[in-house]
């Protein structure tokens, strides 16, 4: 027994040594590269991308060509996944809402052309939640049927006890984070969602909650950590401002890949070519402990693979990242609707080429026969003609320079027009002034009031189809009736505005048909608006007073309180009536209304912005 114990001893010594996890012996240098997108908001589709790019007469013009598509997202991932030797794919959450192919499917279509590519990890992001968790659990359902094994992350959120996601319901459907081999290296990958938007700008479960970003992301860290993982990719859907605070104040992160904030990061000659970037891409920051610490994001809509080329030391730390956002065009230049001639043809490319991120990449064959069937049944239902856009109605969140830009697909054509930046958004005034429209016929209304962040999309110059309307008004909402005082309306908006100012959330910013106001973002919170005035039956306005009974419209999402609208949450049932009218088929109706049988619309008259006067906010 005595010649046996020490033999025991040494093999329990080298058990507990590999059990600990803190020397691992097959961890060491990588070089690793990172393909990732985000925001895809089921645009499956390609668009159309105007450039303002160099031709032969060396004048610069605009140019349009086809861009995007998941079927191009598809084909850039593979054609790059061959390039390179260990890569990790990784999509940064929303793939959901935002186009037909939603409405229709409730996200097979989604998961169908995600499978194309086999995601390692997928991040959940907040408008996956804006149908509550039953309906993401179908969306994951779909996502799982696949050939992949595509791990779903998130490390902050807790579903709630009878949440269908919930351990109990739902195992092993959302982990904290997961460990991945590349090149006999261990990798930690961590999910992350954006927390307040989600919990009160989005539709989760009633008992399903919203942790810390920084904490929690600092747990999962110390957890890897703790089991010898010292490569630690934070795959985060949560903007990236927050990206950027998460970068320097944690410890032990290596790479951010980005979402929620739909960034295009990129070198800044993209400017020239009406594409601004709002940061580098990679953005290199230091984080707690002064180590490298690589951010990315890649725009939104299927527009941008992200190709993250990253080296770790045997330590784990980083000593170099570099990268491209792959920018997926077609070649199919036009100017005015003509094909380019050879001449300007050839100076577009020679450009292009000098640019070196905008990639002409031909559509994934797989790709386009998995989508087939699924844009059928878009076509079928969406491409009845319901109106016509005399000019582009500019989709924009918050006036002003500082939250307003980079949401419109149409680039510094919407985001640098000085009546876009001083009154705000184009379409989100109309859809104000459609819900007005509507709820005049359902209950006199007086005024309506629709949050920026809820419509989605310019509203391009030209026929306006069933399928522009539902990618404008892309969530499952219906209009309410409030029966609010002025007061009441004003705390609403002031709540709203506050959480702008204090998060740098633009989503929630107000606008309104009937009501308007002068808006100064330094003032303290309950006298950032002034001058509010309710539009009367006889044309005239009058001041907003704060004790007199107002009829609103707005949809159910607002009423509820959420995008913190909270002051409408505290009114009584007695004095709230659910009109039961789909939001989206209030805009149609609206349309049908028009006069004449093309049902124009057009930019409204600058009075009737509910936004007067901008006074942006002093940093």
């Amino acid at each position: 027994m005595n010649s046996i114990l020490p033999i025991v001893l040494l093999i329990m010594s080298f058990v507990l040594a590999g059990c600990s996890g803190m020397d691992h012996p097959a961890d060491g240098p990588l070089d690793l590269t990172i393909l990732h997108i985000n925001d895809h908001h089921s645009h499956l589709d390609e668009e159309r991308l105007t450039l303002r790019l160099t031709t032969a007469g060396g004048q610069r013009e605009r140019v349009e060509v086809s861009a995007g598509g998941f079927a191009r997202v598809s084909a850039a991932i593979k054609s790059l996944s061959q390039s390179s030797g260990q890569v990790v794919k990784i999509h940064a959450g929303d793939a959901l809402t935002g186009d037909l192919y939603y409405t229709l499917t409730q996200g097979e279509a989604d998961a169908a052309l995600m499978n194309t590519v086999c995601f390692d990890t997928f991040t959940l992001g907040n408008h996956e939640f804006d149908a509550g968790d039953s309906s993401l659990k179908i969306f994951l359902d779909f996502l799982a049927q696949g050939p992949c094994s595509t791990k779903v992350l998130s490390a902050n959120v807790r579903f709630g006890a009878s949440s269908a996601l919930s351990p109990a319901h739902a195992p092993g459907y959302v982990l904290h984070s997961t460990i991945l081999e590349r090149g006999g290296s261990r990798i930690g990958f961590i999910g992350l969602t954006i927390a307040s938007k989600t919990q009160y700008a989005s539709r989760p479960d009633a008992g399903t909650r919203f942790l810390d970003e920084m904490q929690s992301a600092q747990e999962e860290i110390d957890a890897l950590t703790q089991q010898g993982v010292s490569k630690i990719i934070l795959q985060s859907h949560v903007g990236y401002p927050m990206d950027r605070e998460l970068a320097q104040g944690l410890r032990g992160v290596d790479v951010i890949v980005g979402g929620d904030s739909h960034s295009l990061l990129g070198p800044s000659s993209l400017a020239g070519i009406d594409l601004t970037p709002q940061g580098d891409y990679p953005t290199r920051l230091l984080d707690a402990q002064g180590k490298m610490v690589c951010v990315v994001q890649a725009g939104h809509y299927s527009l941008v693979v992200g190709e993250l080329k990253v080296s770790f030391d045997k330590n784990g730390d980083v000593t170099a990242c570099e990268g491209t956002p792959h920018i997926l065009i077609g070649d199919d230049f036009t100017r005015g609707g003509v094909p380019l001639a050879e001449e300007d043809r050839a100076v577009v490319m020679d450009e292009l080429s000098a640019l070196k991120v905008l990639s002409i990449t031909p559509r994934d064959p797989l790709a386009q026969d998995a989508l087939r069937p699924y844009a059928q049944r878009k076509l079928e239902f969406g491409s009845e003609q319901v109106g016509f856009a005399q000019t582009h109605l500019c989709s924009r969140r918050v006036p002003g320079s500082l939250l307003g830009g980079g949401n419109s697909s149409l680039g510094d054509l919407c985001d640098k027009d000085p009546h876009v930046v001083a009154h705000g958004g184009d379409a989100q005034q109309l859809v104000a002034d459609a819900f007005l429209s509507q709820g005049r016929r359902y209950f006199d209304a007086d005024l309506s009031i629709q949050n920026g962040g809820g419509v989605r999309i310019d509203l391009l110059a030209g026929p306006l189809t069933v399928n522009d309307v539902y990618r404008l008004l892309s969530f499952k909402n219906t209009l309410m009736q409030l029966n609010a005082t002025g007061g009441e309306i004003k705390a609403a908006l002031e709540d709203a505005l506050d959480n702008i100012v204090v998060n740098s959330s633009s989503g929630g910013y107000p606008y309104s048909s009937g009501l308007r106001w002068h808006v100064d973002m330094n003032q303290p919170k309950g006298s950032r608006f002034s001058a509010m005035e309710i539009l009367g039956r006889d044309g005239l306005y009058r001041a907003l007073d704060p004790t007199a009974t107002y009829r609103v419209v707005l949809i159910n999402f607002l009423a509820d309180g959420l995008d913190h609208y909270t002051a409408f949450a505290s009114i009584p049932a007695d004095r709230r009536v659910d009109v039961g009218l789909d939001y989206a088929q209030a805009f149609l109706d609206y349309l049908a209304d028009l006069p004449g049988s093309d049902k124009v619309v057009r930019r409204l008259p600058t009075a009737s912005y509910s936004t007067q006067s901008f006074i942006e906010l002093k940093r």
